[in-house]
């Protein structure tokens, strides 16, 4: 049974996979969805190969990025911080009219300092110990482009 959470993540994926071109190759209609669960990127170009991550938010305001979004697992995206190897990322704003859009942040353009690790799930939680993060889009504030 797919989460609330979830089919706003894969709506986002599919917005994304519908609406953008590929910032690398420009082709239009290549960008595809990575299996669920591929670490630290949602889309690929079938044809030049470019990654990214893909984050939906639910909100009120389509105009501004939210101070924060929800990230993933912090392990992953921590190792690929300290080898200096970071993501582009589109965020998909949803709004409850399911109106949306669409923001990008190039991965040049990312720092450190925008990704916020959360506290470790309990002991007694199904996922003991998981630790996820935030994207801080404060840090980066102004960087991203809205595409739609």
């Amino acid at each position: 049974m797919v989460t609330v959470r979830q089919a706003l993540g894969a709506f986002g994926e599919q917005r994304v996979v519908q609406d953008c071109h590929c910032p690398r190759c420009k082709k239009t209609r290549t960008l595809v969805r990575l299996p669920p669960n591929f670490k630290c990127a949602d889309v690929i170009c079938d044809f030049c190969g470019y990654l990214a991550q893909v984050k939906a938010a639910s909100t009120k305001q389509l105009d501004r990025l939210p101070k924060s979004i929800l990230g993933a697992a912090w392990a992953p995206q921590f190792e690929r911080m300290q080898a200096a190897i970071y993501f582009p990322l589109f965020v998909v704003l949803v709004a409850p009219t399911e109106d949306y859009s669409i923001f990008y942040l190039s991965a040049d353009l990312q720092e450190p300092e925008m990704f916020k690790p959360r506290k470790p799930l309990s002991e007694k939680a199904r996922r003991a110990g998981w630790q996820g993060f935030f994207y801080d889009m404060q840090a980066v504030e102004g960087r991203a482009v809205r595409l739609r």
